[in-house]
């Protein structure tokens, strides 16, 4: 699985992955961290409609943790590729990176 933490390592590798040195990487991790809650949170759904259930159930995602989900937004874009290797890449059904 393509991890942040290993990859951070690889200087050259990420760069190539993503488009950013580890650095720019972290400088864009808070903003990127603020604007994920300011959309996530709250008592509507993306769809704009009022939640059924409180914030936190249904299923947990598997990119957890901030920098897993924007390096896998970012490989994404930089590289544009089938939903299919992306789940590979990252451990993912396709299903699970269509709505990532």
């Amino acid at each position: 699985m393509l991890e942040y933490k290993r990859l951070t390592k690889h200087r050259r590798k990420f760069l190539a992955l993503t488009g950013l040195t580890p650095k720019e990487f972290k400088l864009l991790l808070p903003a990127f961290c603020e604007v994920y809650e300011s959309v996530r949170s709250g008592d509507t759904t993306q769809s704009g409609q009022m939640r059924q259930r409180h914030v936190g159930g249904g299923r947990k995602g598997q990119l957890r943790s901030p920098e897993e989900q924007l390096l896998f937004i970012l490989v994404y874009q930089k590289a544009y590729p089938l939903q299919t290797l992306l789940g590979e890449v990252f451990e993912l059904s396709q299903a699970r990176v269509n709505s990532s």
